[in-house]
């Protein structure tokens, strides 16, 4: 069954209009009294289609679902900006873990330089694939976006965070192995943690003593060294597997 994020909700019904309901009617064929998911903050119903009109898809709740997908921790991804779309898989695959954030930064090594006037239209296909890939994964809570930032903003950001991990290469190379396994051992529900992955070229040893001066803790992710769009899955699938799977 299909599911939408709808702002526009009040009291049992969601109010579904423009890309949403151009999908529902053109492209699904859905009539009245078929059936759909809708989920607005945080809450997800399955809903009945009351009532389609050339603006808008209402929809009745039938029935909320009690039984939540989301991670019982709030994992932030911040990516120093790489080349192609390897940003995008980043977030359509970590919005499917779970992600509830991501925060692209311009980081030293970064090949691609952030274009102001492009601006707008990235961070709305951004959040564009976090949206269709938090509904094809059935979550509750659309993943915050964020535009590019600089290093010293993203610092900013960090200190609501409980934990912060950087990903750094040379540990990664000299076996470290301890520090993302204790951290995660102490996560408890309701916390948050924010990591930070360096763009293809990594981070520069001036950055990553920058974010330690600032409370992160430097850790390997394993024995091998990952890429820039594979090390945040990794990342994901082991809050996961420790927050999800063994408690």
């Amino acid at each position: 069954m299909q599911r939408y994020f709808v702002r526009n909700f009040n009291d049992d019904r969601f109010y579904i209009s423009e890309d949403d309901r151009h999908h529902i009617v053109k492209v699904m064929r859905l009539q009245v009294d078929d059936e759909i998911y809708c989920a607005n903050a945080g809450k997800s119903a399955r809903c009945r289609i009351e009532e389609i009109t050339d603006q808008q898809v209402v929809a009745k709740v039938v029935k909320w679902e009690e039984a939540s997908v989301e991670m019982p921790v709030q994992v932030a991804i911040a990516s120093g900006l790489p080349k192609g779309d390897k940003l995008e898989w980043i977030i359509q695959k970590g919005t499917e873990l779970g992600a509830a954030t991501f925060i692209p930064f311009t980081a030293s090594r970064s090949i691609v330089k952030w274009d102001e006037k492009k601006a707008s239209k990235k961070v709305e296909r951004w959040n564009k694939i976090a949206k269709e890939a938090a509904e094809q994964s059935h979550r509750h809570e659309l993943p915050e976006v964020h535009p590019p930032v600089t290093i010293k903003k993203l610092v900013e950001l960090s200190k609501s965070y409980h934990y912060k991990l950087v990903a750094f290469e040379e540990d990664a190379k000299q076996g470290e192995a301890s520090v993302l396994y204790s951290i995660l051992k102490k996560l408890q529900e309701g916390e948050s943690i924010l990591f930070v992955f360096g763009p293809e070229g990594g981070l520069t040893d001036e950055e990553v003593l920058l974010l330690k001066e600032e409370g992160f803790l430097s850790c390997g992710l394993g024995p091998r060294i990952l890429r820039t769009e594979t090390a945040p899955l990794y990342a994901l699938t082991a809050v996961s597997y420790q927050t999800e799977l063994t408690r």
